[in-house]
Order: structure tokens, then C-alpha cells, then sequence
């Protein structure tokens, strides 16, 4: 099953190569269209061929983040690595290569199809992430324990997997396969029937009833640990955390060597229960305060995200105006250019329309400038000091807010100012 590529040079993933490869997937498909109208920006494919490249390593896909669908097969790759950036991928083909071992597949969340048909691989882990997967094929590789299958339980959305031609698939393997994996309707290509499902169901019953018992045990451990966790957070979030149960009490007398023998003396074990439960209750008393406040702090926020929302929507509106003003203005030109011959005439004209596309920029950017200083001056600053980390998320998103509106801002001008220009050279 191994490749030899010692007498190939590998190939090494970088931007030559990936332009190639989006190029060569024609105008047909999303990526040759980019490639060929407007230009390479890796950030907007959706669906790349990196097959038959004799690749080895996985390298330079950062920039593919919206990427949806990715071809790795029938290369020489050895190990499953620097794919967290592709979050959307939702198809993934690794199959004909050299991969022992399933990994580098935690970011995948939105995975559904993937295929490791063909390689060396001999242990089914680290895919407890794949939430989404329905297609998993993992034929020709070297899983030689049955019990592998099992870990695939933790896919309820799982309906087609092939598992042909590993060293366990022999014999009757697919009535094991079809009782452990209810939610599989097609096994190694093939249908799998209802007639099919109950003997095999029949057959591994008492295993089964083993295996959710198990799960549903494991399923209680971590709601309760999720409880947990949620619990800490909120008291945590609410500057409370360490007051429960009596924690911070017993933390008091944890280095405390002479405590314990003052409840050897007469009735100063009572006295010291009784001061640990007006502790303890003090410390219920702040809990509960502390939650109360958290939430007060939450709808501040709340409130302060909609006012900030409401400005921004106030400025998108007074933008789209002035917008839609000047684009019906320039209609009205152009169309008045295209009824006159004299070359004077054209020029002013063109010359008014440069001057209010001018009035426009310097409009919008009043816009934005008002906007920015409003959220800074009048907004961030009713919040108060005691959420000054908040302020400074707030504060660090509107500064990419606002240097994205900016250059959609000059972006939109650019484009109309190379439109004058090219009718200005027409006319020449």
C-alpha cells in the first residue's frame, strides 16, 4: 500500500501551485471563474483539486477559508495536518496516500463527506468533532480489530461508510458493522435492508444492551460536567466564584495548625460550627447578590450593543441615500452625454460629474467620522469604568468596522472614478 516517491521529487504546495490548480478547473466551475474575471483571491473559492501532484505535506491553505470542498487523494502525504483555517469544509478527500493516523481534524466541524480510502491507517480516533459527518470511507487500510467500528456510534447523522478491504472485513463483519451502526443505510456501496438490520441486530443484542448502557452512563457523566462548568462560568462571569459550599471557609483553615486543637477545648466545637454557618451564609448572601448585579450588567450591555446597532443602522441609511442620489445623478449624465456631440460640452459635464462624486466621498466619510465619534464619545463612555474590558472589545471591533466601511467606501468611489476615466478616453 505504500507509495515510493524516492524517485519523484515531492511537490511542495505553494502559490504557483495553488493558482495552477485553480486555474486549470476552468471557467466552468467557481474558482476558474474567479481566476479568469476578477482576478486570484484564495479567500473566495469554494472548491480546489490538489490530486495526482505528488504532494507530501499539507501546507499553505490559510487563505482558503471559505473553502467548501478540497482534493488531497492519490498523492504521497503522510500525515493530516494545517487544515484548522478551512472551517467550512464540508467534503474531504485524503484517499491514496501514505496516512497512518487520523488526525489534525478538530477545526472540521462542518465535515460531512470524508474519505481516508487507502492508506495505512490503523485505528479509527480523533474525529469526535466531526458532528456532522454522513460519508466516511475507510476501506483498504490496515483497521485489523472489529471493535473499531464502535467508536463510529458517536455519529447519529452517519449513513454511508465503507470499510472493505481492511484485514477485519472478512467473514460475516457486516452484521457487526449494521447492529452497531444503527443509523448506516448503505455499507460498502451497498443497500443495507431492513430484513438485514434485524438479524444483525438479533445476533449482537446482549452486546448492544452492553454498549448503551455504557453510553448512556458516559452521556449523564458529562451533562453533569457540562452543568459544572456552566456553573463556574456564570459565577466566574459574576466575581462570586470560590464562595460556594463552604469553599472559601475551609481554604481559611487549610494552613492553620492551631485551628484544630481549639476544638478540642470545651464547647468551642459548637462555637466554631456556628461561626462556619453565619459564614457560609454570608458568603450565599454575596453569591446571590453577585448574580443579581451580573445580571444587571447583562442587559446594560445588552442595551448599550442596541444603541450602538441603531447608530450604525441610522449611518448605513444616510449613506444608501446619498448613494442612491448620486447613482440617479449619474444616470442623468450619462445619458444627457449620450444625446451631445460637442467635445466641450462632454468635458464639463464629466468635470461636474468628478466634482459631486467628491461632494459624495467627502459626504460619506462626514458619515463615517460622525459615526465613530458618537460611538466613542456618546455611547462607550455611559458605560462606565467597571466594564472597561467590554469597552475594549467594543472598541477594538469598531476600529475594524470602521476601516472596513472605509474601504468599501474608496473601493465604490474607485470603481466609479475608472468608469469616467475609460468614458473620457472614449470620447478622445
Amino acid at each position: 500500500m505504500n507509495r515510493l516517491y524516492d524517485t519523484v521529487e515531492p511537490t511542495v504546495i505553494d502559490e504557483d501551485l495553488l493558482k495552477q490548480c485553480i486555474e486549470e478547473q476552468g471557467t466552468a466551475s467557481e474558482a476558474g471563474r474567479i481566476a479568469k474575471k476578477e482576478g486570484l483571491d484564495f479567500s473566495e473559492v469554494e472548491s480546489l483539486r490538489l490530486d495526482f501532484k505528488n504532494i507530501l505535506k499539507i501546507d499553505n491553505l490559510w487563505f482558503f477559508t471559505n473553502l467548501v470542498k478540497l482534493n488531497l487523494d492519490n498523492n504521497i502525504i503522510e500525515k493530516i495536518q494545517n487544515l484548522d483555517s478551512l472551517i467550512h469544509l464540508e467534503w474531504l478527500d485524503l484517499s491514496f496516500n501514505n496516512i497512518e493516523k487520523i488526525e489534525g481534524l478538530e477545526k472540521l466541524t462542518k465535515l460531512k463527506d470524508l474519505t481516508l480510502y487507502n492508506n495505512q491507517i490503523t485505528v479509527l480516533e480523533n474525529m469526535d468533532k466531526l458532528v456532522n459527518l454522513h460519508v466516511f470511507s475507510i476501506g483498504n487500510n490496515n483497521l485489523s480489530q472489529i471493535d473499531n467500528v464502535v467508536y463510529l456510534r458517536r455519529f447519529r447523522e452517519l449513513q454511508c461508510l465503507n470499510v472493505a478491504g481492511n484485514p477485519f472485513a472478512e467473514g460475516d463483519y457486516k452484521s457487526y458493522v449494521v447492529a452497531h451502526l444503527p443509523s448506516i443505510t448503505y455499507l460498502d456501496f451497498r443497500l443495507v435492508s431492513g430484513h438485514m438490520v434485524e438479524e444483525a441486530i438479533t445476533q449482537y443484542q446482549d452486546a448492544i444492551d452492553v454498549i448503551e448502557h455504557n453510553e448512556r452512563d458516559e452521556q449523564k457523566k458529562q451533562e453533569k460536567e457540562r452543568a459544572r462548568i456552566a456553573e463556574e462560568k456564570e459565577l466566574r462571569e459574576a466575581f462570586v466564584d470560590g464562595l460556594m459550599s463552604g469553599q472559601l471557609f475551609d481554604d481559611l483553615f487549610v494552613e492553620d495548625e492551631d485551628g484544630p486543637k481549639l476544638n478540642l477545648l470545651p464547647q468551642m466545637l459548637e462555637a466554631f460550627e456556628l461561626y462556619k454557618s453565619k459564614f457560609c451564609k454570608i458568603c450565599e448572601e454575596l453569591v446571590s447578590f453577585g448574580l443579581k448585579e451580573a445580571q444587571n450588567r447583562k442587559k446594560e450591555k445588552t442595551m448599550f450593543q442596541a444603541a450602538v446597532n441603531k447608530a450604525k443602522e441610522a449611518d448605513k441609511v444616510q449613506g444608501v441615500a446619498v448613494i442612491n442620489e448620486f447613482l440617479a445623478y449619474k444616470k442623468k449624465v450619462l445619458t444627457e452625454l449620450g444625446q451631445v456631440s460637442d467635445a466641450r460640452v462632454i468635458d464639463a459635464k464629466i468635470s461636474e460629474l468628478q466634482e459631486e462624486l467628491n461632494t459624495v466621498w467627502d459626504t460619506l466619510m462626514g458619515y463615517e467620522l460622525q459615526l465613530a465619534e458618537q460611538l466613542e464619545d456618546d455611547i462607550v463612555t455611559r458605560v462606565g469604568n467597571s466594564k472597561e474590558s467590554y469597552n475594549a472589545r467594543i472598541s477594538e471591533g469598531e476600529v475594524q468596522r470602521n476601516r472596513h466601511r472605509v474601504a468599501e467606501i474608496n473601493h465604490f468611489l474607485e470603481n466609479i472614478r475608472d468608469e469616467l476615466e475609460q468614458y473620457e478616453h472614449l470620447d478622445r
